[in-house]
């Protein structure tokens, strides 16, 4: 009699513990990242919305992608990447993903002349992607950031400013 019962006793704790992964997907708010994934870095993420993976420089060190496509990236440090112009990418970036964009987009900014103008928006269009800032737009060639950019420090930005 004792078996039957330790016999039940078992399969029951074996339903239970396979439920659990059931009932952690069926959370729509908690962060994709959070579960184990095939792409584990955000950069291989980017294609998937027809977006290239130089968007975003090389030093993440966590994102969270939620179920209405909202994310958050988390850097190591902020820093500036340039590329026609300088660009500055906050310790945080957020926005939402879309098929060949990214809207409400917050946490990176670029130089124009003396001003920081934060970026509202992205769009790909084929093979240029349109930078919003604001009401105001610009295009650059999407072969641009086929590449993963290399995140630089402050001394960075002072050295160009220095050099023009």
């Amino acid at each position: 009699m004792a078996m039957a019962f330790s016999s039940k006793l078992q399969l029951l704790f074996l339903i239970s513990v396979s439920l659990i992964p059931i009932s952690l997907c069926s959370n729509p708010n908690r962060p994709l990242s959070s579960f184990k994934t095939s792409t584990p870095d955000v950069h291989d993420l980017l294609p998937n919305y027809s977006l290239p993976k130089g968007l975003i420089p090389g030093n993440v060190k966590s994102y969270s992608l939620n179920s209405d496509s909202t994310f958050t990236i988390e850097l190591t440090h902020e820093c500036y990447v340039k590329f026609t112009d300088l660009v500055y990418y906050k310790t945080v970036l957020t926005g939402k993903l879309g098929d060949g964009e990214v809207s409400d987009v917050s946490g990176i900014e670029v130089k124009k002349l003396f001003a920081w103008l934060p970026i509202t928006g992205i769009l790909v269009d084929g093979s240029s992607i349109e930078f919003q800032v604001g009401f105001l737009s610009e295009k650059l060639p999407a072969s641009m950031f086929q590449e993963i950019p290399t995140c630089r420090n402050k001394e960075f930005q002072q050295s160009l400013l220095a050099s023009n």
